[in-house]
């Protein structure tokens, strides 16, 4: 198959804009709790919709007070919290347009997406966020900027206090006064080469997209549905499903630090997550480290490859009463404790950002957490594609979701259109047309469809390694095998216009003591120290084999170096949705890769 196109199954008024979900939410006898917050004791109190909506309503009328009009633009600067969804709202209820700016961006980010998108004011979540916006402010002469407020403190109580004097009516006129066509958010891409691009993402593309993703999903975003959000809501994918919740009215929780998500995962209990492909690796890595730190590492990997057989059998619909057994057996002895270590009542998982692989999907469908992978760029409003409960094949990244098309171009780059296509880039009409062919967005990942209208990723279109012998090579191939092992963090393979294909290789700080320990050295060994250490190295070498019988003999790594330190988003190496800036790392790594390919290879 080339191309398939879902029809939608909801239509909207073309003067709906996002603010409508809340309002209808509110309108609602049964109320429903949209967000809940820990109070002072530790404990989940419930923001219902009539008191979500009051609240945002006061904070839009201390925004028009102060100044800010309509198409405006308005930065929020903050980690994941209810704050930032209570002022993106308000500043939509204002007629403004909201620019997220992930809160670990340096002043000259912020500078960037502050000047280029023209914003009037921004938010900031405390004292420290407040003087870098000041700092980028001052340092690049943003005079348009007259207003920045503090989440935290008395910043939102100053809004309040400013717009008691506006009035209903007006803040209705400015609230109804966007449609689907007009412009909601510009997102800045978080920028793996180059200046970051701002996408012109519309109150249509939120509004359409999470109403016939809520019909298709229904299953998992109702109003009896919960989610921890801890991803970065300034990342598209947290934003919509941030969005999607209020119009299906699910109960959103956040959990600002990661360090805090086991504990708010098991007290909020929520019935689904979403996370990137990262982070369930750690799940699995975490869980099979602690499964060999306690002597049961054997009990563990039967348990995984029971999981991984009962998931692909029910998928084939080839189940038999053995598996079923064996399968209830690991589900009291480990299934059980990974499902009550997040809440116990997690169904579902939203996965994006990136590829899970298909083991990973099929050891969580397997041990009762159906992964619902997802595809999807900043450009596309989150999700063109995604797996559903009733519509799913692990492997895949799902069908489109309704309203929405893809197809695949002669050189396999996939193609999309529909509810989710932004409406450019900002103030860049040469990129805009660059992008889009003949009303086709091209999204630069190379896929395939199946018989079915399933969506498969295979590659980068710009990651694509052509070596010196014309070989292409899809670095994603190799990298996520050998990164999916609890002792790896992160992968780069490289070798463009080179003899050769090589890798640079991270090791994981968690999971590399208990892997130390388990080998007889040292648990103290440092990062650095275990880079040229033997048994690490022979130990990664294995992985690189392993990976490289998936490939031909053109395409296997012939060479890898251990890297001392990891590619972290502090080191400028990842992206806050944690992808690898391969042109980054390629520079700050120049000489180790130079070295890969000037020393004596051993066959």
């Amino acid at each position: 198959m080339r191309e398939i196109s879902v029809p939608p199954l909801v239509s909207i008024a073309p003067e709906t804009n996002t603010t409508d979900l809340v309002i209808r939410q509110a309108a609602k006898p049964s109320n429903p709790a949209l967000f809940s917050k820990l109070d002072g004791n530790g404990q989940w109190q419930d923001i219902r919709a009539t008191e979500f909506l009051a609240d945002v309503q006061a904070i839009a009328k201390g925004l028009i007070a102060s100044g800010v009009g309509p198409g405006d633009r308005v930065g929020i600067m903050s980690r994941t919290r209810y704050e930032w969804s209570l002022v993106d709202f308000a500043i939509w209820f204002a007629g403004a347009v909201t620019v997220p700016i992930y809160e670990t961006s340096s002043p000259s980010q912020v500078a960037w997406n502050l000047g280029d998108s023209g914003a009037v004011a921004a938010f900031g979540e405390a004292a420290h966020h407040e003087d870098i916006i000041r700092q980028a402010v001052a340092a690049e002469d943003i005079s348009a900027m007259t207003n920045v407020w503090q989440l935290e403190g008395g910043g939102l109580d100053t809004l309040r206090q400013a717009g008691a004097g506006v009035s209903d009516e007006e803040l209705e006129a400015r609230r109804s006064t966007a449609g689907l066509a007009d412009l909601a958010t510009i997102i800045y891409t978080s920028g793996t080469t180059g200046r970051p691009k701002g996408c012109e993402l519309t109150h249509g593309n939120f509004v359409e997209l999470s109403e016939n993703a809520r019909a298709a999903l229904g299953d998992v975003v109702n109003e009896n549905a919960k989610t921890i959000m801890f991803l970065p809501l300034a990342h598209v994918f947290a934003r919509f499903i941030s969005v999607l919740a209020v119009a299906g009215g699910v109960q959103v929780a956040h959990t600002p630090d990661i360090k805090h998500l086991l504990a708010d995962l098991q007290s909020f209990q929520p019935t689904f997550i979403l996370a990137v492909p990262r982070v369930f690796e750690k799940v699995y890595n975490s869980a099979l480290t602690k499964a060999e730190d306690g002597g049961k590492g054997a009990i563990f990997h039967r348990a995984v490859d029971t999981a991984i057989e009962y998931s692909k059998a029910r998928q084939s619909g080839s189940l038999g009463l053995g598996l079923r057994l064996k399968h209830t057996l690991f589900d009291k002895l480990v299934y059980g404790k990974l499902r009550a270590a997040m809440g116990g009542q997690v169904a579902h998982a939203v996965s994006g950002g990136g590829p899970l692989g298909e083991r990973l999907g099929h050891f969580f469908q397997g041990i009762g957490l159906q992964i619902l992978e997802g595809y999807g760029l900043t450009e596309t409003t989150a999700p063109i594609t995604v797996n559903r409960p009733s519509l799913i094949k692990i492997g895949t990244v799902g069908a489109p979701l309704p309203g929405n098309s893809v197809k695949i171009a002669d050189d396999g780059e996939i193609l999309a259109k529909g509810y989710c296509v932004m409406k450019g880039y900002y103030k860049r009409e040469d990129l805009t047309a660059e992008t889009f062919v003949d009303g086709w967005f091209r999204t630069g990942d190379i896929g395939e469809l199946d018989d079915e209208g399933f969506l498969k990723i295979t590659g980068r279109k710009k990651e694509i390694i052509v070596t010196a012998g014309g070989k292409n090579v899809v670095p994603a191939l190799l990298e996520d095998q050998i990164r999916a092992d609890a002792l790896v963090s992160q992968v780069l393979v490289v070798g463009d216009n080179r003899p050769f294909i090589a890798a640079l290789v991270t090791l994981d700080e968690e999971a590399l003591p208990g892997w130390l320990e388990r080998h007889g050295l040292p648990a103290s060994t440092t990062l650095a120290q275990a880079a040229d250490n033997a048994v690490v190295q022979t130990a990664v070498q294995d992985l690189v084999n392993r990976a490289n019988q998936s490939v031909s003999q053109a395409e296997a790594i012939k060479s890898f170096r251990i890297v001392p330190a990891d590619f972290t988003e502090a080191s400028g190496h990842l992206t806050p949705s944690m992808k690898v800036k391969r042109t980054q790392v390629m520079k700050d790594f120049e000489s180790v890769i130079e070295d890969m390919y000037s020393a004596p290879r051993v066959s």
